[in-house]
């Protein structure tokens, strides 16, 4: 009997010991021998235990910085920076599916993009936006300049009169802003970063409201959330024009994103190669011309929004050269028309100089043939600024030849026409020679007004009616004669 509670009290012993061995989380709980682990069967057989250190953390070495990738190419810039979910769909299908039967449509329509994409492509990007969006301009008009729409939407991107108004074009008789490339590419993106908001960060509801109007839009979504039916564009009932324009955009994308083998994409260099000046003062292309040994017809190719052989007395002045910035500082018109001298205080640094006139480092350093940043307190330096100095424009009245004749001052009256019946605003337009515009906005009324029988309009004709004999060979004997007949009452 003794022996027997000697080897309980033996057992008990060791398996006190082994208790000891396990890990504090583990002394109270009971020992199954099914789910032990190895640990707890080695100390159940009270073997020596081996003392497991803790391993130290893993200290990992900082990412190797990756230098950002260069491309030679702006279209492989833009292919390597689409991001937008081109999902399949048979829209979307259809679409890439017309691209690919005209594989060199991209290549026809980069003969006029070349002088301007670059700068899209830098706005796109300071502004954060989606890189798709440096797109739409092929979309809305294949990048044809002076594409002019049935609604009066203009230019590359465009846009309606309203739209760029609000969005601070300006645009007189002798200037239009949506024929401006750069200016209507700061209006349109402008609009486009409004959009994204009104339609809570969705960018294809966005890109719709571009095409067809916010109102129309948003009816769309609300009319399919009221019915329980997602309201993703694909599932949205919009205009057959906007139901094939975002796909359009999708496809170029989604072609260019993957590099696709039988769609050609084209090359241009990626780096400016035309500039911006600030000519500073009214002038006209003659004499930029005469100065820069630019010829005078490119010049108003390059810079579509002048309407005329010179800038706006309005503004603006800025002028598209078709030269790299480093090339246009090194000219000899642009350092004698162009430059003032700057003296340089203290606390300046050369990019802070740079940077204040709107100019680059290294045009900056190329102007003043400087090889090295150092600068000294008192130096002199060079520095771009619009000119004051000459007179920039020409007198036409001593030279006749080189602009056509100057128009004598028109000066314009009100006058009334009643509407009569089967009469519309384009009717009535035709008829004095005005245009749709003019006559909508005297009155007051939308494109798509309705006239109503009796009504009186208001009609501004270039001089007031004459008591007084009418000659059979003056130009506006008939309009006049049609307005006295029309001002009668009936």
């Amino acid at each position: 009997m003794s022996h027997i509670k000697l080897l309980i009290f033996i057992f008990s012993i060791s398996t006190l010991g082994a208790c000891k061995s396990l890990p504090t989380s583990e002394k109270t709980a009971p020992f199954n021998e099914q789910n032990a682990s190895a640990q707890q069967i080695v100390a159940s057989l009270d073997m020596p235990t081996r003392k497991v250190e803790t391993p130290k953390p893993e200290v990992k070495s900082p990412p190797k910085q990756t230098a950002p990738v260069t491309y030679h190419n702006l279209w492989d810039e833009i292919g390597a920076n689409l991001k937008f979910n081109t999902q399949s769909h048979p829209r979307l299908q259809k679409r890439i599916d017309w691209y690919l039967q005209q594989p060199t449509y991209l290549t026809s329509a980069n003969r006029r993009a070349e002088p301007y994409l670059y700068h899209i492509v830098k706005r796109v990007k300071q502004l954060h936006l989606p890189m798709e969006l440096a797109l739409l301009p092929f979309v809305e008009s294949d990048f044809r300049l002076k594409a002019r729409s049935s609604e009066q939407a203009l230019g590359v991107w465009q846009l309606m009169p309203s739209t760029a108004h609000h969005f601070g074009i300006k645009r007189d008789e002798w200037y239009e802003g949506r024929l401006d490339v750069l200016a209507s590419t700061d209006a349109a993106l402008a609009y486009l970063k409004y959009l994204h908001t009104r339609f809570n960060g969705d960018w294809l509801h966005a890109i719709a409201a571009y095409n067809s109007g916010e109102g129309r839009v948003k009816q769309a979504i609300e009319k399919n959330r009221k019915q329980g039916k997602s309201t993703h564009f694909w599932h949205l009932k919009l205009p057959k024009e906007t139901s094939e324009y975002v796909p359009k955009l999708l496809a170029l994308s989604y072609l260019l994103k993957t590099q696709h083998g039988k769609f050609k994409q084209p090359f241009i260099a990626n780096r400016p190669i035309t500039t911006v000046l600030d000519i500073g003062q009214p002038f006209d292309f003659a004499v930029l011309a005469k100065l820069s040994g630019v010829d005078k017809d490119k010049l108003h190719r390059l810079n579509t929004g002048f309407l005329q052989h010179r800038s706006s007395p309005k503004g603006p002045q800025n002028v598209l050269f078709p030269f790299a910035e480093s090339a246009l500082v090194s000219k000899p018109f642009f350092k004698e028309h162009f430059t003032l001298n700057y003296r340089v205080v203290s606390g300046d640094t050369l990019y802070k100089i740079a940077k204040n006139h709107r100019m680059s480092l290294d045009s900056l350093r190329t102007l003043n043939n400087k090889q090295d940043n150092l600068l000294k307190v008192g130096d002199t330096l060079k520095v771009s600024r619009p000119t004051k100095k000459a007179n920039l424009l020409v007198d036409y009245e001593i030279s006749p030849f080189l602009a056509k004749l100057n128009k004598p001052k028109i000066t314009l009256a009100d006058h009334q026409h009643i509407v009569a019946s089967g009469e519309s605003l384009w009717s009535i337009s035709q008829q004095y020679h005005v245009s749709m515009r003019d006559l909508s906005d005297w009155n007051k009324l939308g494109r798509k007004s309705l006239l109503k029988l009796g009504q009186i309009l208001t009609v501004k004709l270039p001089r007031p009616l004459s008591s007084e004999p009418v000659s059979p060979n003056d130009p506006l004997a008939d309009l006049q004669l049609k307005l006295k007949q029309n001002s009668q009452p009936r």
